[in-house]
């Protein structure tokens, strides 16, 4: 008989030590869960601004070759000639 008092005993040590450990581990599995959505928040915010920055720059260059830098200027007249051609386009519809 003191031989199951004892095995109930270390079962009973070894169920609570298991459920500490899985109390911990779920409390850090929400932690990590957390970190989880707030990374994914920051990257669609970086994503977002990459996007706004690239514009800018996109912007940026065209200003420069219209100002009469030598680096974007092929870029700037091809811009320039697909405005047009819409333009162009936009005309010809009203017209009809």
């Amino acid at each position: 008989m003191n031989g199951l008092s004892e095995l109930i005993d270390s079962l009973e040590v070894k169920f609570f030590k298991l459920n500490q450990k899985l109390i911990q581990l779920e409390k850090k599995n929400s932690e990590l869960q957390e970190e989880l959505l707030l990374s994914k928040k920051v990257q669609q915010q970086q994503a977002v601004d990459l996007t706004s920055f690239q514009n800018q720059l996109d912007t940026l260059k065209m200003v420069n070759s219209l100002l009469g830098s030598e680096e974007n200027k092929r870029e700037t007249k091809l811009k320039i000639n697909s405005l047009i051609r819409e333009i162009d386009y936009c005309i010809a519809q009203l017209s009809d």
